[in-house]
């Protein structure tokens, strides 16, 4: 057996890698050329010879070296593999268990921004800062109770907020899961506040859906006497039915004019970051009316990025309240027609009024197809129908206008006409 004076005066030859000094049941200190002396224990586990490493000598002088191998026997005994429990604990130990709330959120936030959209990581990141940080990001994130956090988001309650609550508690969901996958807590608390916050009623954009008003929306934006620019965005917003910031950022070069054809690039597409990337350009048909009004806007606009310009200047598109605001002035308030409006009013008079299948329209307003594998499998564009039906939809709004020139039963008898071509 090995003493003390064995350890402190052992050395290694130059010219051997290694010497071995034996202790009893396994235990060993090798040494090497350098200097160095570190303590093994061996033994045997399913048949296999392994071995243990116990500390570096004299850090752990030769008494703990003993005790540190018994204890290593007992596992051994009890039928667990000394160096996998080893792993184990390793393992089990490297994340912080005292990390913060903030910590694992920063941390989570850092790990899934670059699948996210920039405006979405960082809104993301605002409302946690502005509202729960101050209140539970030194805490540490185990310790976080479902009653503290709800304590959190009733103080956004208070404020009159009805989304802000659902979207911090869908974060706070996603940092819990986070810190359960990294070690740093062993429950979601967030989960189990489902159902005690208070409920979002859903209001719809508000939109004119009848015929006659929308006769009459028409009519308001031809006479409209403000900037011919935005006399034209509006008309293309009722004509074209996209989105409102895809309507004011529309550039001149995804606009072809000959083809009748605005291509809007993927990245301006309300998308995943993935989707963004990798998506194909969204295609939007031009009527013989659509094109004639670009036509005129164009020696205007033309030499410049965007079809609608800002009014201070030309190097950034239309503000998005300038469409708003117009309908403001023309004696649309906001609970009768809003720029988002435009889709649900040709969405609904075009399935009403036109016969059009809503799997075209759907595919025209850029909608996601339904189903986890909707837009996997279905990749129909319906471009002739859609090409079909924008020429239609402009000559529908055109009629409705025309019908104006009647009065009482007879230009209802002409709406209804219309209708039924």
């Amino acid at each position: 057996m090995l003493t003390d004076k064995h350890c402190k005066n052992a050395l290694c030859p130059a010219d051997k890698q290694r010497v071995r000094l034996s202790d009893a049941a396994g235990l060993y200190l090798e040494v090497s050329p350098s200097g160095s002396k570190r303590w093994f224990w061996k033994y045997r586990f399913d048949g296999r010879e392994k071995r243990l490493a116990l500390g570096v000598y004299p850090d752990v002088p030769l008494k703990d070296a003993r005790t540190a191998r018994d204890d290593a026997r007992k596992q051994h005994q009890r039928g667990v593999d000394p160096v996998l429990e080893r792993q184990l604990e390793r393992l089990s130990n490297r994340s912080d268990p005292e990390a913060t709330f903030e910590v694992v959120a920063r941390e989570f936030h850092t790990t899934k921004k670059r699948s996210w959209s920039l405006e979405y990581a960082r809104r993301w990141l605002e409302r946690l800062e502005k509202d729960i940080f101050p209140w539970l990001g030194k805490l540490p994130l185990k310790q976080i109770s479902a009653p503290m956090l709800l304590q959190a988001l009733r103080r956004v309650e208070a404020r009159g907020a009805r989304e802000l609550p659902h979207s911090l508690l869908e974060a706070c969901g996603q940092t819990f899961r986070y810190g359960i996958a990294t070690g740093r807590c062993d429950r979601n608390s967030a989960a189990d506040l489902r159902g005690a916050l208070r409920p979002v009623l859903t209001k719809h954009m508000a939109a004119i859906l009848e015929p006659k008003e929308v006769r009459e929306l028409m009519l308001a934006i031809r006479g409209y006497d403000g900037q011919l620019t935005t006399r034209v965005a509006l008309y293309l917003s009722a004509l074209l039915f996209q989105r409102p910031g895809n309507i004011r950022q529309m550039e001149w070069e995804e606009v072809d004019l000959e083809a009748s054809m605005w291509k809007i690039p993927s990245e301006k597409m309300k998308r995943k970051k993935s989707e963004k990337l990798n998506g194909r350009p969204h295609l939007v048909p031009l009527a013989r009316q659509a094109v004639a009004v670009l036509r005129d806007l164009q020696p205007l606009t033309g030499r410049g990025r965007y079809v609608f310009p800002a009014v201070v200047s030309p190097k950034r598109p239309m503000s998005e309240n300038t469409v708003r605001v117009a309908l403001r002035r023309m004696g649309f308030d906001n609970d009768t027609m809003t720029p988002h409006g435009f889709r649900a009013m040709a969405r609904t008079l075009l399935v009403e009024w036109l016969n059009i299948s809503s799997d075209v329209i759907e595919v025209q307003l850029a909608h996601r197809k339904s189903g986890p594998l909707g837009s996997a499998y279905d990749r129909a564009e319906f471009m002739v129908q859609r090409q079909t039906m924008m020429q239609s939809w402009a000559d529908y709004l055109d009629a409705l206008c025309e019908a104006h020139t009647g009065s009482g039963e007879n230009a209802y008898q002409h709406e209804s006409t219309v209708a039924a071509t």
